[in-house]
């Protein structure tokens, strides 16, 4: 029988998260028959609009096909605009008969919502990650491109979900049918899970002295209680002085200057991603100070905290 794969379009849904993850099922029945159907849903049963401002028509409301075996909830900015006790109810009161019940992008949230993350693995897109943290923090987020955790499936969006679909497939059906499958979109290689969804710090900001490296890394993970320029300098056994040369050679910018763009930039994903007040976000992102908070973001951003998260990510 072939497996039937239903996706839930909440408005503003990524469309490269939507298609990544129909075109494998496509392509695997072009080869093999017709392993896969797929249905779309909307909450009203019309159509709904992408981030990218193309509507797509669907094939039902909130009513799954008798032979449904998987759900995957597909969203994009502002997952939570949309989300009711409706639509809570109704996650809940399907789960049971899934096989498959999952999340695109930042689909995760409207899950978490709902209550139907426990004890599993799960991933979205990197740029909600400290969103979902913060709102969220005793379930078990990933920077994985998917996550596959019992009957939990996510993915962080974008072609993470070729490369879901496409290790689903090689599951199911045998590895060569998922390579098969990956060169008629001419892709080189099938990522797992366990690649980055972001590129490594090294190759993100061209970096190959490997001090250098580590510390940054470590400013990202230490947005929260930002170390000082002497903790940095002794995580590596230089000096502070020894530091700021490498930031200025490599970088052009020094290590406060640097740190403080990476905690802002930080700031403005979870003014735009979240629902937390300026003040609790000043506070997340290791502000003090809320009037400095918001003197520095003026400075970077060219608007105030409160006036950009109103402001829709390009």
């Amino acid at each position: 029988m072939p497996r039937t794969f239903c996706f839930l379009l909440l408005p503003g849904f990524s469309m490269m998260g939507l298609m990544s993850a129909i075109e494998p099922l496509r392509v695997a029945n072009r080869f093999r028959g017709e392993l896969y159907r797929w249905r779309l849903l909307s909450q009203d049963g019309n159509a709904v609009q992408a981030s990218n401002g193309m509507s797509l028509n669907v094939d039902d409301s909130l009513e799954l096909p008798a032979d449904s075996q998987a759900l995957f909830v597909v969203a994009g900015f502002e997952p939570l605009a949309h989300y009711d006790h409706h639509l809570a109810h109704w996650l809940q009161r399907r789960e049971p008969e899934l096989a498959i019940l999952g999340g695109i992008d930042t689909g995760s949230f409207v899950l978490a919502e709902a209550g139907l993350f426990q004890h599993q693995r799960l991933t979205l897109h990197w740029e909600a990650i400290d969103a979902f943290r913060e709102r969220y923090p005793t379930l078990l987020v990933t920077q994985e491109l998917f996550e596959i955790d019992g009957r939990r499936i996510t993915s962080a969006g974008g072609t993470s979900s070729l490369d879901l679909m496409l290790g689903l497939i090689g599951q199911e059906h045998g590895e060569p049918l998922a390579v098969q499958i990956s060169e008629q979109f001419v892709v080189s290689r099938i990522r797992t899970r366990l690649d980055h969804q972001r590129m490594q710090v090294a190759s993100r900001y061209d970096l190959h002295n490997k001090k250098l490296v580590r510390v940054v890394g470590e400013m990202e993970r230490q947005c929260e209680q930002p170390l000082s320029s002497e903790a940095l300098a002794e995580l590596v056994s230089i000096t502070v002085r020894q530091l700021e040369r490498l930031f200025r050679h490599h970088l052009a910018t020094t290590p406060s200057a640097f740190y403080l763009d990476l905690r802002l930039d930080k700031a403005r994903q979870l003014l735009r991603q979240s629902d937390l007040s300026v003040l609790e976000v000043s506070l997340a992102c290791g502000f003090d100070s809320a009037s400095y908070f918001s003197r520095s973001y003026r400075k970077r951003f060219a608007a105030s905290p409160s006036q950009d998260r109103h402001e829709r990510p390009a």
